[in-house]
């Protein structure tokens, strides 16, 4: 699979990079089309006058749970449709709603009021308001969309580098030693003690760009806004002026006024299809250089192609060594891995679990794929909110066939008859165990009332999809599989097992899994970083193309990785090859947990009993996944390689 096929690889590598999203280049034009805004009193066929605001789920990076923007008592909307939220936004805890801020393409708007908010010492006022200082002490951030485009906020870091968050804080807090936390830092007004400021004004600039045809109006390339806090001295209206405003412990009546200013600027330089640059060029630690991760890229397949260089030359002189045997005296003295050619193909122990483990495999391997190939085109960009998950979620129910056919095509060469159970297993097993970890899940952020909560509606959607689709799939591939003859093997097995010698360290099974797993994951960690950045600290994931070609290289390590150790064991005469294989390979996922335990601690800043649950729950589901894909690899590629050094050497 890897040494075979090194030129087709090269060519699909350039073909990838050609697609490799580059800074300033537009890259998510599929399935979205731009939306024209025109000044009131001007509007033509197509061209809009009002502006929505959107606002989202807010999250935090020191907590797994995300909240509904309803949940912290902001300024609600009087009217507006909440837009439709695919599976993807669904499963990911997004729930986008209108907001109270309504805004005319280009009429500017100084200190407007949007609404008052009274507190005072009754019960159900301090609840919200504890509420309200607990989101600002972890960091709980906004998240406002403007044509389908997320508002920033834009402020300078190390090395006057700036950065631009697609999100903004609550509000902030000074310790009681006068430490301010977070956002606190930006503002020197904010300096009493044990306090809590709450950003209750918004300074709101949106960019728009002319189309060259200005009779078609022109459309918004940026929304950027500086989070204010002001007291409002004067109770009777908002005037955006007077200290910040303050939360503090005490028993008063307290009352917070929300406001909002609006100013539209021209931006010639900025064109729609790249309005999304500027975000992600400044996202923190995603900034890839290209020399760096080429190099990785080159150093991998470097191994590679020499490991695969080593195993064509030594095999080449094995088959030639012993297919000149001629004579008895010569076939008496065999060795090495034609010695045990009765046995190689004996049916593993536990040939239904492996037979399993195979057909979700190669489902989750065909889905990922599928879902990468078409985020590499820029379908599934984060334009398109929530199309990654949709997509692998639909092309994982609709690969049930190809599941039900691998699993009963390996399970009938194992020699199995229980065929229902196989197929029974197949479409239940995995699947059974990423929901039921995934419904448990559920119940936490039930309990804690969180907006990542999967609504009732939602999860018998989704049991539905399993059942009433994915299921009847893999029984129809089993029917096909199970239809077949059983897989033809270039050599006849023994009825009597061969006994195994004595094995040495290096040649036993635990240390060669454990050795195996190395090299894969040694291919992937630095993407691996990206990942668990975008899932858990709430960053965009846009490389889709660097991922791609790390995924060409896991599977080509993956295969390499386990063809030469296998290769090791035959020649150490132990031909219990299916499950070693698959186990080689498969424990990259064990290095995956691992590296997701360690950055846990060291990456992270995660507090709650609840929130560290949620991490490792949803980790688990993530490692099950890596393993069966990464596993799944590994078996096939020694599948094709036993099979294919036995039917080319001569066996009396």
């Amino acid at each position: 699979m890897a040494s075979s096929q090194r030129t087709g690889l090269l060519v699909l590598l350039l073909t990838v990079t050609a697609y490799i999203p580059m800074p300033g280049a537009a890259f998510y034009l599929p399935g979205l089309a731009p939306v024209s805004f025109c000044e009131p009193g001007k509007e033509t066929e197509g061209c809009k006058t009002d502006i929505e605001l959107f606002v989202n789920r807010l999250d935090s990076v020191e907590s797994v749970l995300p909240y509904e923007y309803t949940a912290f008592d902001f300024c609600p909307s009087k009217e507006g449709k909440r837009p439709t939220e695919n599976l993807g936004q669904v499963l990911f805890g997004e729930r986008i709603e209108p907001s109270p801020y309504k805004f005319r393409f280009k009429e500017n708007k100084k200190c407007e009021d949007v609404c008052v908010k009274k507190y005072t010492p009754d019960q159900q006022s301090k609840q919200k308001l504890e509420f309200l200082k607990k989101s600002m002490l972890l960091n709980y951030q906004h998240h406002w969309i403007v044509d389908n485009m997320p508002v920033t906020w834009c402020y300078e870091v190390e090395e006057k580098q700036k950065f631009c968050n697609p999100g903004f804080p609550i509000g902030c807090y000074i310790t009681e030693d006068g430490h301010p936390k977070d956002a606190c830092v930006i503002n020197s007004e904010f300096h009493e003690r044990d306090t809590y400021y709450i950003f209750n004004h918004v300074d709101i600039t949106i960019y728009y760009h002319v189309v060259e045809d200005e009779a078609k109006g022109s459309r918004l390339v940026a929304a950027k806004l500086e989070p204010r806090s002001y007291r409002h001295t004067h109770s009777d209206k908002a005037d955006c002026s007077g200290p910040p405003m303050e939360i503090k412990n005490g028993k008063d009546d307290l009352e917070i006024r929300y406001t909002y200013s609006v100013t539209f600027e021209e931006e010639k330089n900025i064109r729609w299809a790249s309005r999304w640059d500027y975000i992600l060029e400044s996202m923190p630690h995603t900034h890839i250089q290209w020399f760096s991760i080429m190099n990785s890229l080159v150093i991998v397949l470097f191994l590679s192609g020499m490991v695969a260089m080593i195993m064509l030359r030594t095999l080449h002189k094995d088959i030639a060594r012993y297919n000149q045997m001629d004579s008895a005296e010569d076939a008496q003295e065999e060795f090495g891995w034609k010695l045990v050619h009765g046995d190689i193909f004996r049916p593993p122990r536990k040939g239904m679990l492996l037979s399993v483990f195979l057909g979700s495999g190669a489902q989750i391997l065909i889905m990922t794929f599928v879902t990468l190939f078409f985020a590499c085109l820029g379908f599934l960009s984060p334009a398109n909110r929530g199309a990654l998950m949709t997509c692998a979620v639909v092309l994982w129910v609709l690969l049930g066939t190809p599941a039900g056919y691998v699993a009963s095509r390996f399970y009938k060469s194992f020699g199995g008859e229980k065929w229902k159970t196989n197929v029974l297993l197949t479409a239940f097993l995995c699947p059974g165990i990423v929901f039921a970890d995934f419904f448990l899940m559920n119940l936490i952020l039930w309990g804690e009332g969180s907006s990542a909560a999967i609504p009732f509606g939602t999860l018998v959607a989704i049991l539905a999809l399993w059942f009433c689709i994915s299921v009847p799939l893999t029984f129809v591939g089993a029917y096909f599989g199970f239809k077949k003859n059983a897989i033809e093997h270039p050599v006849r097995t023994n009825q009597i097992p061969r006994q195994i010698p004595e094995q040495s360290f290096y040649t036993k099974p635990l240390p060669g899994i454990i050795m195996g797993g190395i090299l894969p994951f040694g291919c992937i960690f630095i993407q691996l970083f990206f990942i668990l950045n975008s899932i858990w600290s709430h960053q965009m994931y846009y490389m889709f193309g660097f991922l791609f070609l790390v995924f060409i290289i896991l599977v080509i390590t993956c295969s390499e990785a386990t063809i030469l150790l296998c290769y090791f064991h035959l020649c150490a005469e132990d031909y219990h090859w299916q499950w070693r294989s698959f186990l080689t390979s498969g424990f990259t996922a064990v290095y995956f947990l691992v590296y997701a335990v360690h950055y846990f601690y060291s990456k992270l800043q995660i507090t709650g009993t609840a929130s560290t649950f949620l991490y490792f729950g949803y980790t688990m589901i993530m490692v099950l996944i890596f393993f069966l894909f990464t596993g799944t690899i590994g078996f096939f590629a020694c599948f094709w390689f036993v099979t294919k050094i036995y039917s080319v050497v001569k066996v009396d």
